[in-house]
């Protein structure tokens, strides 16, 4: 049964965390209600369903989350992006920049072939960064990405600049 209340109810606001000025949006509460948790995927779902994906890229850690249950939902494969140094075969790596620093990550070469079609997943997009590696690592196999899905967009940051020419869907936005 849905929930009545609101999804932007169910995201924490946390201060200063990871590191002093940054406003973190914590999606646990919203993971701890299986009602809310449905229907945020089922939000990220709706829009991406024409596109016909063939697989879900889900970015580390709480893409995987979504991007896990929108892969079941969708009735496509799940490939994880994970940091470097985590994946046991041969990788592609792409770094990128955060509002905190810097990181990289990786996929397995043969994630993807030519043809696929791969849907971008991940819980907020802030600066595009992580986006716009997975989108590179996606290129790199010879697939398509289609279009990137999160659940929270932060849209004061420049995220969607990151990631031009694909299309950006987001449940809700701060």
């Amino acid at each position: 049964m849905p929930t009545t209340t609101p999804l932007s109810s169910f995201v924490r606001d946390v201060p200063d965390f990871p590191k002093a000025g940054i406003l973190f949006r914590d999606i646990t509460p919203l993971l701890a209600s299986a009602e809310a948790f449905g229907e945020a995927v089922a939000a990220m779902a709706q829009p991406v369903l024409a596109l016909q994906p063939t697989h879900v890229l889900g970015l580390e850690s709480r893409g995987f989350i979504f991007g896990s249950a929108l892969a079941q939902k969708l009735g496509v494969g799940f490939v994880p992006a994970r940091k470097p140094g985590k994946l046991p075969m041969a990788t592609f790596k792409e770094g990128y920049g955060l509002e905190y620093g810097t990181d990289a990550l990786e996929i397995h070469v043969d994630a993807f072939k030519a043809g696929d079609r791969v849907l971008i997943v991940d819980d907020v997009m802030a600066t595009g960064g992580t986006a716009a590696a997975a989108q590179r690592l996606i290129q790199r196999t010879g697939a398509q990405p289609l279009a990137l899905t999160v659940f929270i967009e932060l849209t004061s940051l420049p995220g969607r600049e990151k990631v031009e020419g694909l299309p950006v869907f987001s449940v809700l936005r701060y």
